[in-house]
């Protein structure tokens, strides 16, 4: 059958096991302009549907073999049929029968004979009713496929692999939430055998949060890049980049990040950094004892009265750094209750084959610890370990 017509003409499906029945609704909805196509029982209008794009059909109830409930029952299961919308056509006039085709899925009920004033009324609102539906659908669609895109470019932010240098294992592990985050991470190679480590989180969720992120991601890789002279030198970013959001982005926006960024020299193992604002990331020592790199400056993007300060600390043979975003240790469980950092300590505190293994375990206790719920926030682990 051709089916090019007009974009205003609806196909209309008349199932009826009555031809006089049939051929006067084909009558009727021709003159209305729209195409029509018959069918002699439930098993055939079925069979059409799966070859053809109806816009409505007109159904019978009482067919022998298949009949008009069976039908509404088959439609119902079928993806592709749920949403298409039917008008059962009948002369059973009972409640009972009106309430059971409402249930499975039809949208209106027209009473044998057929009132032609009465019948167009309801042709015209089950289309109206369709076609902003399939509006709505297409809407939809579209903002898939722009949240696909958006994760894609997002994605292409986070790095493809993480650098390896001898003696160092570095691992991370991002799951987002939702399609696009606001928790970024970055783990980049600088000149003198130096290494960038980069987490952080912007406030909110959604497309603001992970506009905010690609802002502040690029901000401070690129200011990071541009001073290598020394671990100072490359922290000065995260001032740069403080000063650039607070002068173009504040006040009108109301957005901000918390980060950890760390220099790390890979010979002596000497790691400066600045946490601005961020939950304290761990270091565990090769004995198993633990400490937090506490915040040394606000957050980011709110103020340029206060100085991010550089601290120093000593990563030795067999130590371990975690740095990790709000998601870890605020996933609840089906309680209510959160995570929390002490548990996280106690799973740092057990030993571990590598740092990827090390994210693998606390990934599994959270799973566990929620209930298999999906994560409520975005969740991102950065480890870093020296080889004993």
């Amino acid at each position: 059958m051709n089916e090019s017509r007009h974009p205003s003409q609806a196909h209309v499906l008349v199932v009826d096991d009555n031809e006089d029945n049939r051929d006067m609704l084909a009558r009727r909805l021709t003159r209305q302009g729209h195409l029509v196509s018959l069918a002699s029982d439930g098993q055939q209008a079925l069979q059409l549907m799966h070859e053809h794009r109806f816009d409505l059909v007109l159904l019978d109830i009482m067919m022998p073999g298949m009949n008009g409930y069976q039908v509404l029952e088959a439609m119902r299961n079928e993806p592709d049929l749920q949403h298409l919308p039917v008008v059962v056509v009948s002369a059973v006039d009972d409640v009972d029968s009106v309430v059971r085709c409402i249930e499975l899925g039809a949208e209106d009920y027209l009473f044998k004979p057929i009132n032609a004033v009465l019948l167009r009324a309801r042709v015209n609102a089950s289309l109206e009713k369709k076609r902003l539906r399939d509006e709505e659908q297409a809407y939809l669609a579209a903002i898939q496929r722009e949240m696909n895109l958006a994760r894609h470019i997002q994605a292409s932010f986070l790095p493809e692999r993480l650098p390896q240098p001898p003696g160092w294992q570095i691992a991370a592990m991002f799951q987002p939430a939702s399609q696009v985050a606001g928790d970024f991470y970055d783990v980049f190679a600088l000149p003198g055998q130096r290494l960038g480590l980069l987490i952080g989180d912007v406030c909110g969720k959604g497309v603001g949060a992970a506009l905010f992120m690609a802002l502040t991601r690029s901000l401070l890789r690129a200011f990071a890049e541009q001073h290598t002279r020394s671990p100072e030198d490359t922290l000065s970013a995260v001032t740069l980049a403080n000063d650039y959001m607070v002068r173009h982005h504040q006040p009108q926006a109301t957005m901000f990040a918390t980060l950890f960024f760390g220099v790390l020299e890979l010979d002596s193992g000497q790691l400066s950094y600045i946490n601005a604002g961020h939950f304290p990331p761990v270091v565990v020592s090769h004995s198993g004892e633990s400490s937090l790199l506490d915040p040394s400056g606000p957050l980011v993007g709110v103020t340029q009265d206060f100085p991010f300060n550089i601290r120093v600390i000593q990563l030795q043979m067999g130590d371990r750094l975690l740095a990790y975003t709000d998601g870890v240790i605020e996933t609840a469980n089906p309680q209510g209750e959160l995570f929390g950092q002490t548990r996280l300590l106690e799973l740092l505190a057990m030993p571990q084959p590598s740092a990827a293994a090390c994210l693998e375990h606390i990934a599994a206790r959270l799973l566990e610890f929620s209930g298999g719920s999906p994560c409520a926030d975005d969740l991102t682990m950065l480890a870093v370990c020296r080889e004993a």
